[in-house]
């Protein structure tokens, strides 16, 4: 072997380096930029959709922009923090019908200036 002899392999040339780095760049940028329009994409679908009983009060809350405070003590409860209970299991608990309780965080979340789609009724 000749001395200096590395290997076989050549060293890439600083073209060949910079194309790959560009390439990876781009890569990166799609899956970055792509994530971010998806989360866009899925916040504008929850804005829009209408309470319903499967949701629980800190989901609505962070959907309408409002803090869970101000809805439970629109059905006269206190706050409980990390209370994932769905409308419907609250319901159940207060013996109160879902809809009185959906009607109840609608009012609240139009004194709070938030927007109330329309229900989608089949």
């Amino acid at each position: 072997m000749p001395k200096g002899y590395i290997g076989c392999v050549a060293k890439p040339d600083r073209r060949t380096v910079l194309l790959a780095f560009g390439l990876l760049l781009a890569i990166a940028l799609t899956f970055v930029f792509g994530y971010r329009a998806g989360r866009q994409v899925r916040h504008i679908r929850w804005q829009n959709e209408p309470i319903h009983g499967w949701m629980s009060i800190p989901f609505i809350a962070h959907t309408h922009h409002v803090s869970p405070d101000i809805l439970y003590h629109a059905l006269g409860l206190e706050p409980q923090p990390k209370d994932h209970r769905p409308l419907r299991r609250l319901a159940r608990e207060l013996k109160r019908p879902v809809e009185e309780i959906i009607r109840d965080l609608n009012a609240a979340l139009v004194k709070n200036g938030a927007h109330i789609p329309e229900s989608k009724k089949p």
